[in-house]
């Protein structure tokens, strides 16, 4: 799995690897090296006990820092904790409070309660699919953990269109998961709060790839002696297709990753939320860097087309995927939906085309 982009990393790594000059040749499938080659996640999720977090996810940066990456470093050919004893439970020094949830309460209020009270099913499977939406799952008892997490706002009702408005309005966000959970209605500790009363919230979480329940996992945690229990997950895609990008045309819907039988210049990985304009960003700081490195015979490779997607492993969408070519491919090489490596199993999906507007003719 991997995380959100790690800017400063990404930065660190455009400083540190010049290549020598390619040529284009034949694509042999998903290039692992520069999958390989990022750094491993560390934030798939909101925070235990977070009732809201900002979006950190930076368009502009993002798109910077691949533009440096590539001119800098050229392309080449969580389970359930298990419960503590605890025969006597002090909650006389409950006292802070927690955010107060909007969500209906269970009696008895116990966790195993909670998780067999059919109301939270009843409000979760009536609830509405907003249009430019799919539902992806829906009704789980776990929320996703998963590395295209965006952030987090708590909601004062189960409504998937206050979800969807919290998406439209978030950069590259593609899913969202909307989720009852069981939490504390005081701060729990060790000493004199061990187990104290429950609230009911209504989390939205978002998400800048497409998802489904392979990913879902989380399915809650214990806060001192205090269990929380997510009830009634569902989970919706978007439609859309992602932003046009500035210079280029498309994006022009692909079946699987473009599988070229020549011209395939490299590729690049970003993690996070799928984000075409990095793709972009990368293939104009590419031909750039060529045309100030020509070959002997003043020609150079100039990137006119590439192919953006998700790509996942073992079902759980990593970042985005950008394969760069001297010439357009038509959506018939769209062939490659995934390999496996070992036994961790690749896929490709929402995967875009984008040509350059003015192509490039690779000569001085």
């Amino acid at each position: 799995m991997r995380s959100t982009i790690i800017l400063a990393a990404v930065a660190g790594m455009a400083a540190a690897n010049p290549i020598v000059a390619r040529d284009t040749a034949v694509q042999d499938g998903i290039d692992f090296d520069v999958f390989d080659a990022v750094p491993e996640p560390t934030k798939v999720g909101p925070a235990v006990g977070a009732v809201s977090e900002k979006a950190t996810y930076n368009v502009a940066s993002a798109s910077a820092a691949a533009a440096a990456d590539a001119t800098q470093n050229p392309v080449s050919s969580d389970s359930t904790l298990a419960a503590r004893d605890a025969p006597v439970r002090d909650n006389s020094g409950c006292k802070a409070t927690e955010p107060a949830g909007a969500g209906p309460t269970t009696t008895p209020d116990t966790y195993e309660a909670f998780m067999a009270n059919p109301v939270y099913d009843n409000i979760a499977n009536n609830a509405p699919v907003p249009d430019g939406y799919s539902l992806a799952f829906s009704d789980l008892t776990a929320s996703l953990r998963n590395p295209s997490y965006i952030s987090l706002i708590t909601l004062k009702s189960f409504d998937p269109y206050l979800c969807q408005q919290q998406c439209d309005a978030a950069s590259f966000c593609y899913a969202f998961n909307l989720y009852i959970e069981r939490d504390p209605f005081y701060t729990e500790n060790w000493t004199n709060c061990q187990d104290p009363k429950s609230t009911v919230n209504y989390k939205c979480t978002l998400y800048g790839a497409n998802v489904d329940d392979s990913t879902a996992k989380n399915n809650g945690q214990w806060r001192a002696h205090f269990h929380v229990g997510i009830k009634g997950s569902n989970a919706y895609n978007k439609l859309a297709p992602p932003p046009q990008q500035e210079g280029f045309s498309g994006p022009i819907a692909l079946g699987g990753a473009i599988n070229a039988p020549g011209n395939y210049m490299g590729a690049k990985y970003y993690p996070g939320p799928f984000n075409p304009g990095q793709c972009a960003a990368a293939c104009l700081a590419t031909t750039a860097y060529d045309k100030r490195h020509p070959k002997s015979d003043g020609t150079y490779d100039a990137c006119n087309f590439f192919n953006a997607y998700v790509l996942s492993k073992n079902g759980a969408p990593q970042g985005t995927y950008c394969s760069m070519y001297t010439v357009v491919w038509d959506k018939k090489y769209s062939t490659n939906y995934g390999q496996y490596r070992g036994s961790d199993r690749y896929t490709v999906s929402q995967s875009y085309g984008y040509s350059l507007t003015n192509q490039d003719s690779g000569k001085l």
